[in-house]
């Protein structure tokens, strides 16, 4: 016996996405509903080897569905995961609307999936920002080893993180550059992106420091320990898909870098690729279409007191959106629904 699953905002690159893994991970569905907005109405997505056509999201009854993944803006999320909440789905919900709820659990199976049992407060769960996903799950297995104090991180975000619009817009700019004639201005991004990067993800707040940056040091202490002190810089870059981060982690005991690598290597979700040569290492191109969250470059920080280095790369359509709700609903249904 399997679910009655939702994909909300299946048009979109992560409610696709969501399809393909819900499909590659032989999730066990009974039935399966795509829906998208009245612009989208009617559109063909593809589920395994099944066609779906997308149903209308505003007259969609949530009634007697077991869970709903959402992938679509916080707006959006507003007014549908309410109605979905409280006609008993459960909603798995990718935006930003709910993360910082104290009453709605933000998940990364990997790292905290005991805060599953919390989803029944409003029957909501929160899907964290695709940057904070990858780092935490390289976090957790460390700070239960010898307890992080301070993460300084800088991230090369892919363009991908914006939508199908930012990932046409590099598309269009580098095919520009090489022709004279054409003019490709900046509209998603604040510059233009092709061969550049832009040190600017969503708004800026008071304090000098962007929204993603403000949301990497949420995140991070609501999923792993409020007591982690973390400072982040967002950068976007112009790769299609795949973000990278650079980490530095300061502990309060000393832990060996050789000790890290094969802690790392023992902890779920995690592909170490860390040979000291060239070439021994994951770019984000490489992790493309990956479920892991790849780590390279680990090595001993030794300007701090009990410090490490390290590289982390991930698909983050996948494990920083997709795949993630995805694994939700498994460890939803696993622990909690037990249907499947």
């Amino acid at each position: 016996m399997g679910y009655r699953v939702v994909v909300v905002g299946a048009t979109g690159n992560v409610g696709r996405e969501m399809l393909n893994i819900l499909a590659e991970r032989q999730f066990p569905v009974d039935e399966l509903a795509a829906l998208a907005s009245r612009r989208s109405l009617g559109t063909e997505v593809t589920f395994g080897d099944k066609t779906l056509t997308t149903q209308d999201l505003d007259a969609f009854d949530f009634s007697g569905w077991d869970m709903a993944l959402f992938a679509v803006g916080s707006e959006a999320t507003k007014v549908y995961a309410p109605k979905a909440a409280a006609a008993g789905c459960v909603v798995i919900d990718n935006s930003s609307l709910y993360r910082y709820d104290p009453d709605i659990p933000l998940i990364v199976p990997e790292c905290n999936p005991q805060a599953v049992h919390d989803y029944s407060k409003k029957n909501i769960i929160a899907n964290p920002n695709c940057s904070t996903a990858q780092m935490v799950v390289a976090l957790k297995p460390l700070h239960d080893r010898a307890k992080i104090k301070r993460v300084v991180v800088s991230t090369y975000q892919s363009v991908s993180g914006a939508g199908k619009e930012g990932m046409d817009e590099l598309w269009d700019q580098t095919k520009a550059v090489y022709n004279p004639t054409s003019d490709v201005p900046p509209n998603k991004f604040q510059k233009e992106i092709a061969f550049n990067v832009i040190p600017h993800i969503d708004v800026f707040m008071e304090d000098g420091s962007t929204k993603e940056e403000w949301k990497m040091v949420a995140e991070t202490k609501k999923i792993v320990d409020p007591a982690i002190k973390v400072t982040a810089t967002c950068v976007r870059v112009p790769v299609f898909v795949g973000h990278s981060e650079s980490i530095n982690i300061e502990f309060e005991d000393f832990l060996d870098e050789d000790e890290a690598r094969d802690i790392l290597r023992e902890s779920p979700g995690i592909m170490v690729i860390d040979k000291r040569e060239a070439g021994g290492y994951v770019t984000p191109k490489e992790c493309v279409g990956d479920f892991a969250t790849f780590i390279s470059r680990i090595r001993q920080d030794s300007t701090v007191e009990n410090g490490l280095n390290l590289w982390c790369v991930s698909d983050n359509l996948r494990k920083g959106a997709a795949l993630n709700a995805v694994q939700i609903a498994e460890l939803l249904g696993r622990e909690v629904l037990k249907k499947g």
